[in-house]
């Protein structure tokens, strides 16, 4: 496994007598990593305390092998933080904010306007970069935040809640904008979000938080594979001699309301639904093995956590 890009040991944050992370460990190597968990879950308290926005109250951290307490102004180079709230500057165009942005991240000033305006064709805002920002709407807004988070060409890059506010066509956008930092350019991608698709389609870890725990932590093709036994397949037609075969079999099966056929088949590879869809000569237009195991997934581990200790 690669060196990691975050470690914890009991690493901890109380507000008075609420416990919003409790004694969180964890061992994260490079990557698309998607923080995961319910509103409150402490996500947002987890990436603050990181980055020293907040200060933990016990426990250790590193962040690319740094001790987030004690070399925090070396991390600001080389990390970049997406807040999920707007942090603009009021009266400023959009790309005097970037420019501003990577000044404070350490570049100097002509480097720090030249990054800003690649940046900003980089997030689809070359149109708009003179416009003040207090006039753009949620979707510019959004793509202003993620252009000022990796101006500064940081090793890894921490996004809050990136889609919010955003119609499917711009949360699609900025998902393929994400996904290119790491698979593209390299850099790691700690995407936290409460959207199971959002972090389904870019992410290969998952960490799962709840009331300030870690409930799970691993990647997504060994938490989808625990969940095998499971396909959505999508016929033409002869719905009925589907189903029939599936009882016959002993398979649950049943109609979605996107009109594909859900079957709980119990194998760990497809081809038994294979072989029987070429036995009753109904040939299949898609299979999709195991197309909830997220949720599933994310459903189990929080009823886990409400469980009495």
């Amino acid at each position: 496994m690669s060196e990691s890009v975050i470690e914890t040991r009991d690493f901890s944050k109380s507000f008075g007598s609420q416990e919003a992370l409790k004694k969180v460990s964890v061992q994260v190597p490079p990557g698309a990593i998607g923080l995961l968990g319910p509103n409150g879950a402490g996500k947002s308290t987890f990436m603050k305390c990181l980055l020293q926005l907040i200060p933990a109250s016990s426990g250790t951290a590193s962040i690319l092998g740094k001790d987030v307490g004690k070399e925090g102004a070396e991390l600001r180079k080389r990390v970049g933080y997406n807040p999920e709230q707007d942090c603009h500057i009021p009266g400023m165009v959009g790309c005097e904010y970037v420019t501003y942005c990577a000044q404070l991240c350490g570049l100097p000033f002509q480097a720090a306007r030249q990054r800003a305006h690649e940046m900003l064709d980089f997030v689809g805002m070359g149109q708009e970069r003179y416009r003040k920002i207090d006039t753009y709407s949620t979707g510019m807004k959004q793509r202003l935040k993620l252009a000022q988070s990796i101006v500064h060409d940081p090793e890894i890059v921490f996004l809050d809640e990136p889609t919010n506010g955003l119609d499917p066509k711009g949360q699609a956008q900025i998902l393929d904008l994400i996904s290119s930092l790491w698979t593209v350019h390299g850099i790691s991608v700690v995407l936290s979000s409460h959207l199971l698709h959002d972090v389904d389609r870019i992410c290969e870890q998952i960490i799962i938080i709840a009331q300030g725990k870690v409930l799970v932590h691993d990647t997504l093709e060994n938490l989808k594979s625990k969940r095998k036994g499971a396909a959505e397949i999508v016929v033409a037609s002869r719905m009925d001699d589907v189903h029939r075969a599936f009882k016959l079999k002993s398979w649950h099966s049943e109609l979605l309301p996107n009109g594909h056929i859900k079957v709980e088949h119990g194998s760990q590879d497809l081809n038994p639904i294979i072989d029987l869809m070429a036995e009753i000569q109904v040939p299949p237009l898609e299979i999709i093995p195991s197309p909830n195991a997220l949720e599933e997934l994310f459903v189990q581990a929080l009823e886990t956590a409400n469980e009495p200790t």
